[in-house]
């Protein structure tokens, strides 16, 4: 049975499962007898077990049902929360993103055993239960060679033993006077088949091809819950031979046996409390019931989708407001759309009628509303990318052998989903960055009378159309006059340039490609390794980045990125006869500006406004546009901001603003980065969108 159309719900519920494993096992160093926090453990790699054995990812299951053990005993109070164990579990969790990052690029897990890492959970159940180590794992070859032969466990009764209730020996009746057939199966499953409920599931949903299931036993429930041993048996009603349906139920991976026979003659009838109670003394321990629905075995088994096909970030969850609200906007624009069809039709085609246009205005609105609300479905908290760095601060503490610890803050402001996707490697960069080279060693930071911890801060909020995420360390900082000196020796800038630079220009060098300050290269990080790649994938997002810094202090990045990708507000402008757009977000003001009033600053064009000097682009130039025969003698100049650096656009006119929906250009201009993309007008005419950061 096909299992890749849920290929994509089982990787977007695994990562939440390795996120809550993560988040809970940093509790527990801490806290390592927190009750909640272990039994939380322990129902997500149930959860996980279940999932991976549906879907028929065998190395991944047998990993997280050998975790699942050891926190069975940590619950039992025979195993206590240590460090070692917490280093252990974050290996597994390490294993489980190797399984899960093969199943998104390939739809399979790959061939890793990680037989290490399975040794060492034993090892840890084996002392708690004071037995001897093991010395090396067993394959499951050999586990399977070394398994005596599947019987019955006792617990469940064999299909010639059943003590028939009186409504079910009713419904054998009337399925043998329709004429039917009535069949005992009882179903033996392999010992080291780790979910037996998905099992039982899937040879109930094999014979029930060929007629009905009249009865269970234990109980359909209880099989459901796992609370039996390695065998089942069911009476089915049907037409067809008895060889197809073993032969069906036989063909369930992990079946040990079948086998069966036709049902002559039933026993007498007993009570039902009878049986029941029967079932009760034989059901187990309950399980944990699984919190998804491939956990308990409600879904097909597994049949591997095409390799090479890459499944990843194709779903949003959306909350049912957001969706309620959509719904109401498509509604209402359905109405809008039958009201003008009516109109149209009772006045006889005119369109000039006031009603009409109220119409008219009224689907405009709804339009826009309707917009909104896409958006809002669009929209995710950046949760989902954060949360993952606590534990590399974890761990690049260990790795670097300093103190330190994340302090985050709005991890539930939100932003546009492909913003969110694409975020992710600039910041986690930016903390390396931090641990690495912001913080000083614990000797320096005594002398410095610095905690002994060093933080490090990651910060988001909302401001306008945008979202501002803000990284700092309470570090070294950044040391200006080292900058400097790199740069002359790199030949940068000269020495009379750099004497002349200011504080914050000295600091944006770093953002230069290959422009390094660290003195030997690390795999972590370096001050101005990679933060060329920041900078450039920040900037394809619309975004920006700046750096304050002081020596001794701190230092503090600033990201600020656009709310979404999709739609934006933006000023149309002309230049000759051409239309562009410019985002309304990174406009500051739109002034009528004289040509006497042009200055020349080192042969460039700038403006005195209201005491900045600001620099002018003639966007005409720049895009390569015919000349104006005279020019003339005011220019509409628009000014633009990229965070505290500001510019004046030259336009020839200004036609107003606009919502628009930005199309992607592809590759076909690919290398010019003035151009973010384009616009299709109400009138089918295309309008190409400035990209303001790059024109700065």
């Amino acid at each position: 049975m096909d299992v890749s159309q849920y290929l994509e719900i089982f990787i977007d519920e695994s990562a939440e499962h390795l996120q809550t494993l993560s988040d809970c096992i940093m509790t527990l160093e801490n806290e390592p007898d927190n009750k909640d926090t272990i039994n939380e453990v322990f129902r997500a790699a149930h959860s996980l077990k279940g999932m991976a054995g549906t879907m028929g990812f065998k190395r991944m299951q047998h990993l997280t049902h050998d975790m699942e053990n050891v926190f069975q005993e940590v619950r039992s109070d025979k195993i206590k929360v240590d460090s070692s164990m917490i280093d252990l579990l974050f290996e597994c969790l390490d294993a489980i993103e190797g399984y899960l990052d093969n199943i998104k690029a390939t739809s399979d897990e790959g061939t890793e055993d990680n037989e290490i890492i399975i040794k060492s959970l034993n090892d840890f159940i084996a002392k708690a239960n004071g037995q001897a180590v093991s010395e090396a794992p067993k394959t499951q070859e050999e586990e399977k060679a070394a398994a005596p032969e599947s019987k019955s466990g006792g617990e469940s009764e064999n299909y010639s033993d059943i003590e028939l209730t009186d409504s079910e020996q009713k419904a054998i009746a009337e399925a043998k006077t329709a004429g039917n057939k009535v069949y005992g199966l009882t179903v033996f499953i392999q010992k080291e088949c780790l979910l037996k409920a998905a099992r039982a599931f899937l040879v109930f949903r094999a014979v029930e091809e060929f007629g009905q299931i009249l009865v269970y036993r234990p109980s359909s429930q209880d099989i459901e819950d796992e609370r039996f041993d390695l065998d089942f048996s069911i009476y089915i009603s049907s037409a067809e031979s008895l060889d197809k349906i073993i032969a069906a139920a036989k063909n369930v991976s992990e079946i040990e046996n079948v086998v069966g026979g036709e049902i002559q003659t039933v026993q007498a009838p007993v009570e039902e409390k009878a049986v029941e109670e029967k079932q009760e003394v034989a059901a187990k321990t309950e399980t944990a019931p699984a919190q998804t629905a491939a956990a308990t075995g409600k879904a097909p088994a597994a049949k591997k989708a095409p390799a090479g096909k890459p499944a990843t970030n194709r779903t949003v969850r959306v909350d049912i407001e957001k969706l309620d609200a959509l719904m109401n906007q498509v509604s209402e624009l359905i109405i809008a759309k039958n009201s003008l069809v009516s109109i149209s039709s009772s006045e006889g085609g005119s369109f000039a009628s006031q009603s009409f246009h109220d119409q008219i205005e009224y689907l405009e609105r709804i339009t826009t509303n309707l917009h909104e609300s896409v958006m809002k479905v669009r929209m995710v908290p950046i949760e989902s990318v954060v949360n993952k760095f606590p534990r590399m601060i974890r761990d690049l503490s260990r790795t670097l052998n300093k103190k330190m610890e994340l302090v985050m803050t709005g991890e539930d402001t939100e932003l546009d989903r492909t913003v969110v996707d694409q975020i992710g490697d600039p910041l986690q960069h930016l903390l390396r960055n931090s641990a690495d080279h912001g913080l000083e060693d614990a000797a320096l930071r005594a002398e410095r009378g610095k905690p002994e911890t060093g933080t490090i801060t990651l910060n988001a909020y909302q401001e306008g159309n945008n979202v501002i995420i803000q990284v700092g360390d309470d570090g070294n900082g950044i040391d200006t006059e080292a900058v400097k000196s790199k740069a002359i020796e790199r030949g940068i800038v000269t020495a009379e340039q750099a004497d002349a630079m200011s504080q914050k220009e000295i600091v944006n060098l770093l953002f230069l490609p290959s422009f390094s300050m660290a003195k030997k290269i690390t795999d972590i990080s370096g001050r101005g390794v990679g933060l060329d790649v920041v900078k450039s994938n920040i900037e394809q997002l619309g975004g920006d980045v700046e750096v304050t810094t002081k020596m001794g202090v701190g230092s503090l990045f600033t990201v600020r990125l656009p709310l979404t990708l999709a739609i934006i507000q933006a000023l149309m402008v002309e230049i000759r006869d051409e239309k562009y757009a410019i985002a309304l977000g990174s406009i500051e003001t739109i002034e009528d500006v004289p040509i006497s009033d042009i200055k020349y600053v080192q042969a460039n064009e700038v403006i005195n406004l209201r005491g900045k000097v600001i620099p002018l682009i003639r966007l005409d130039r720049i895009l390569d546009i015919e000349p104006m025969e005279q020019e003339p003698e005011n220019l509409i100049v628009v000014i633009v901001k990229r965070g505290d650096n500001f510019a004046g656009l030259v336009v020839d006119n200004l036609m107003g603003q606009q919502e628009i929906v930005i199309k992607s250009l592809g590759k076909y201009i690919n290398g010019n980065k003035l151009i973010s993309g384009a616009t299709i007008l109400g009138d089918g005419e295309v309008a190409l969108i400035l990209d303001v950061n790059t024109l700065m």
